[in-house]
């Protein structure tokens, strides 16, 4: 995994796209050029819970500068998944607060309000700078899911992290939505039959 670059380089990337409920969470992840040493850094969707987590530590120890940035669930009905990921790619940006000489995007849209930004097809397969970023944002995403079990326990998001699940979907059929829940997802309002909890 490899991007021969020098100068203030920012790997961006997003969990969270396909759950039913909850955030979709962006992370930003700022470098004073390509470090010597970059672990064993890949795909946060390629590594375990255990290894995520202890390079998520890695990331905010060594990186120059790290930004989280999200959309709601209620900015997801309003605006579409994909323009809420944008939005809160953009966050994520702003937040980290430091003036990059260019932002590789996971996916195949760059951040239109910067202008320094590329996107890269599978960037968190292919760059150790939006890997670090997908590493940030998968784990970010599933502590915020796993905070919300303790309201909304029936859902059981510490295990699914809102992923639609066969327990998941049961539980909206049994107990209808929650207010993080994707109200226009499919799955979530079909199964719900318009009852909220």
């Amino acid at each position: 995994m490899n991007c021969l670059l020098t100068g203030i380089i920012a790997g961006l990337d997003e969990a969270g796209r396909g759950p039913l409920a909850g955030p979709v969470v962006s992370s930003c992840v700022a470098w004073n050029g390509l470090p010597t040493d970059r672990e064993q850094v890949a795909d946060s969707k390629l590594l375990g819970e255990q290894e995520r987590t202890r390079l998520f530590g890695w990331v905010l120890a060594h990186a120059h500068k790290v930004g989280v940035g999200m959309a709601t669930p209620r900015e997801i009905e309003q605006l579409n998944i994909h323009n809420a990921t944008l939005l809160s790619m953009e966050r994520a940006l702003k937040a980290t607060n430091a003036p990059c000489n260019l932002v590789l995007v996971d996916g195949l849209f760059p951040v239109n309000t910067y202008p320094a930004s590329r996107a890269v097809v599978k960037g968190d397969r292919k760059c150790f700078f939006v890997a670090c970023a997908s590493i940030v944002a998968k784990v970010v995403r599933d502590r915020i899911m796993e905070e919300c079990d303790a309201f909304y326990p029936q859902y059981l998001f510490k295990k699914n992290k809102g992923y639609p699940t066969p327990e998941h979907k049961k539980a909206i059929e049994q107990y209808g939505y929650s207010p993080l829940h994707r109200r226009t997802f499919k799955g979530v309002k079909e199964l719900a039959d318009g009852q909220a909890t």
